[in-house]
């Protein structure tokens, strides 16, 4: 990995512990493998190490390498006591992900291990990520960023990756003078906090949550009159929105008396444990520590994507807007637009492209369908949307875009004067409407069809399937 520079942060010294794995020779260098460990410095002598850009570490007397320090324009190997043939325990699987450059090894590469399982884990990026995922990086802030494609080139820490990139943007860290350390420990608790396993309630989602919320953010509108915590606790909020999510929705929780639902009284369920979720990896990383307020501000905006409270908002929002009376020069109000901004965020696919739109519906109805699975498996009453043989997915994006985003939106658009990127939204999502309401009518148009060719013949016959309309 190439660290001759750390411009990422320049701001920042940072010092790791380093933990190195020999994989094979490889052109008389040794393929080294790290998990890097926030460390305290030591008397040790400092050696001036060259790093090549494959994550080779040239040969040095008595394959000695403990500590890692990245400081401004400066990367060292400091001298420890770890002999040959010392080497981290682990499995070939993690092996092989924590060295997945393997896959760009023509580009720059992203330095970072597997997701993190120790407390100790952490992501650092070089200063230039990888090459490709780069280059989408530099168009972060259009509205057709794919954020499945982003997700590929990052192996799976889109989430990670595009949190650090948005801070540096935005300058955050130097701001808020943030341990960066504690900062990649977080965002990799964070993402490895989420459900991998989820269709559609999982870390991409998140990325791509906090992308939309980035392009928000840049509205005119917002932009103008944002604080630098305002932007903190956006970004953060969409990230953590929905962490741990289990995959099934409030509903099911209260009715097979899950302890979350015990815990929160039967009200806003998931997103009072996505918010004390975040709060707990907040205080175990301390990368709040220094800050006052943060924790409650962060819990109201994860609170309200509550989809319960829809017309809460919408209400408020719509009467703001009629009054004429939002000044976002007080922070009360510039608090609730970021509310709006990241409920926008969380229910935007339908305004997205066709094709990233519908990989979206298609995976929120998947987890839907197994949900009503469970339900059928226990004897519960199928809740709505959950049933696949009576819940189309063209139904069901139907009926959530005219009674949930629609409504919205179109105040957002409002909000907005309105601006290219609200313009360029609502178009996609009438198109995306009309394309449903095609595959709706086709959709029902099948059985139909079907049920006229079962239909016996005048000397008899004729199927015994039952069609479903």
């Amino acid at each position: 990995m190439f660290l001759s520079r750390s411009n990422i942060y320049p701001q920042v010294p940072i010092i790791f512990k380093a933990h190195f794995t020999c994989c094979k020779d490889v052109a008389s260098q040794h393929l080294l493998s790290l998990r890097l460990y926030l460390t305290s410095s030591q008397d040790n002598a400092v050696w001036d190490t060259p790093v090549s850009s494959s994550i080779h570490f040239r040969k040095s007397k008595n394959w000695v390498y403990q500590m890692l320090i990245c400081h401004y324009c400066n990367v060292f190997i400091i001298l420890a006591s770890t002999q040959q043939g010392e080497v981290e325990s682990g499995t070939r699987r993690k092996v092989k992900r924590l060295l997945s450059f393997q896959r760009y090894c023509h580009n720059s590469r992203l330095l970072r291990g597997l997701v993190p399982h120790t407390p100790g884990s952490l992501h650092l990026l070089d200063d230039d990520y990888l090459g490709q995922a780069a280059h989408m990086l530099s168009k972060v802030g259009t509205w057709n960023f794919d954020i499945f494609l982003f997700d590929r080139l990052t192996n799976g820490n889109s989430l990670v990756t595009l949190m650090c990139h948005l801070f540096n943007v935005y300058g955050l860290i130097h701001h808020f003078q943030l341990d960066m350390v504690k900062l990649h420990r977080f965002l990799g608790m964070v993402q490895d906090d989420y459900h991998s396993q989820n269709p559609y309630h999982n870390a991409v989602h998140a990325a791509d949550v906090t992308q939309a919320m980035y392009c928000y953010l840049k509205e005119p509108k917002l932009a103008e009159q944002l604080s630098p915590a305002d932007v903190f606790l956006g970004l953060m909020a969409a990230a953590a929105h929905d962490v741990d999510h289990p995959g099934v929705n409030q509903p099911f929780l209260i009715k097979t008396r899950h302890h979350l639902a015990s815990l929160y009284q039967n009200t806003s369920v998931l997103e009072s444990h996505h918010w004390r979720s975040t709060v707990g990896m907040l205080r175990e990383s301390g990368l709040l520590s220094h800050l006052q307020d943060m924790e409650q501000q962060l819990g109201s905006l994860i609170l309200a994507t509550d989809i319960s409270r829809q017309n809460e908002f919408l209400l408020t929002f719509r009467e703001h807007l009629d009054n004429q009376d939002l000044d976002l020069q007080l922070a009360s109000h510039r608090h609730f637009m970021l509310q709006i901004a990241l409920k926008c965020a969380d229910i935007c696919n339908p305004c997205r492209v066709w094709e990233l739109s519908r990989q979206w519906s298609e995976r929120v109805c998947e987890e839907f369908y197994r949900q009503g699975d469970m339900e059928r498996k226990f004897d519960l009453e199928i809740s709505p949307l959950c049933n696949q043989q009576a819940d189309s997915v063209p139904t069901i994006q139907i009926g959530f875009i005219s009674y949930i985003v629609e409504p919205l939106f179109e105040e957002w658009h409002r909000f907005t004067d309105p601006s290219l990127l609200s313009q360029t939204m609502m178009g996609h999502l009438h198109k995306n409407k009309a394309r449903w309401s095609l595959l709706r009518y086709a959709h029902n148009s099948e059985p139909q069809a079907h049920s006229q060719a079962e239909k016996p013949g005048p000397e008899g016959g004729g199927g015994e399937g039952e069609c479903i309309p």
